[in-house]
């Protein structure tokens, strides 16, 4: 191919891929953003089939002697089937996986509380949220300007302003 061998040609592919993936590891969040409407156009995973490619066929020009017509398809099959592997068991899993540590007032809604300063009727107490990222402290209200006394398990109604509006909460099965 021009004056150069295919093994050269392979290689260096995976050199200047290799240069792309480590460019897309820190600029791979722009890069996302571009694709975002189209659903099949993921850069990783263009990246990922033509570096595969490179590689399988850098390895089987360089160990085998089948032709280079051949390679290409044997690359092109198996750059495939990594490729699929890689998106539906890698990177699927991971995209759905994002997780923040960041809540919303909307989010609280419904939670249960334990108040922590008493809430008298037309005042405000304070509840505390157990969730997965720890303790959230809230200002609170009751929900129908009834007391509420401390320690007790509270339902969040709704959430206005920064301050909860809660009703005692009685479960519908006891322990």
């Amino acid at each position: 191919m021009f004056g150069i061998a295919i093994q050269q040609v392979y290689l260096y592919s995976l050199i200047i891929l290799a240069v792309c993936m480590v460019l897309f590891l820190f600029f791979g969040d722009v890069i996302d953003g571009v694709g975002e409407g189209i659903p099949f156009f993921n850069p990783a995973v263009i990246l990922s089939f033509l570096t595969f490619f490179a590689a399988i066929g850098f390895i089987f020009e360089s160990l085998t002697s089948f032709s280079s017509i051949v390679i290409i398809a044997f690359a092109t099959i198996i750059s495939t089937v990594l490729s699929v592997l890689l998106y539906f068991f890698i990177l699927l899993p991971l995209k759905s996986a994002e997780v923040s540590m960041a809540y919303t007032d909307e989010s609280l809604a419904g939670q249960i509380g334990k108040v922590i300063v008493p809430i008298p009727v037309d005042g405000f107490g304070e509840v505390v949220i157990e969730t997965v990222n720890g303790l959230i402290s809230k200002r609170a209200v009751g929900f129908d300007n009834e007391e509420i006394e401390y320690n007790q398990q509270v339902l969040i109604v709704e959430v206005k302003e920064g301050t909860v509006y809660v009703r005692a909460y009685e479960p519908m099965f006891s322990k």
